[in-house]
């Protein structure tokens, strides 16, 4: 099985949505914060996750505090969370699909996360934000042009 497929099959595990679905929301905040794209890479899992950003320092203790107060706002406010189907080619004139298989045709999945968030995805994900608990970031580090957040659900 190849890496993307494994990839695929561990975020349709409804054991890590809420951390998945929150992961959509990071992506989108540090895209509204830092004008940044969304992570490069991640590494979600039920205990604690890890996402990487291009950007150009790391994370001061301010923007960490409001990262956080941003996040468990939008979570507060108890968005439905729900998956629509679009043709792949109305997609590519909305999103970025070059994280996607090459071999991906047809209609595309996308989860959308009231109207904060769009993102074409095959995963699993909680109904409504309120599922998530509390968003706290672990750490961050800052290496070769990359901030890498560490950070996990409670």
């Amino acid at each position: 099985m190849e890496a993307t497929e494994q990839a695929s099959l561990k975020f349709r595990d409804q054991g890590i949505a809420p951390s998945h679905t929150a992961e959509h929301l990071l992506n989108q905040t540090m895209v509204r914060m830092f004008g940044c794209g969304r992570a490069i890479s991640a590494h979600v899992e039920r205990k604690k996750s890890k996402c990487d950003y291009i950007l150009p320092s790391d994370l001061t203790e301010q923007q960490v505090a409001e990262l956080e107060r941003r996040m468990n706002e939008v979570i507060d406010q108890h968005l439905q969370v729900y998956c629509e189907y679009m043709p792949k080619e109305e997609a590519e004139r909305q999103f970025d699909l070059s994280k996607l298989p090459e071999h991906t045709d047809g209609d595309l999945r996308i989860v959308r996360i009231g109207t904060y968030d769009a993102c074409p995805c095959v995963g699993a994900h909680v109904e409504n934000t309120s599922e998530l608990g509390r968003f706290k970031v672990l750490s961050s580090s800052f290496e070769g042009g990359v901030c890498r957040i560490r950070w996990r659900l409670e």
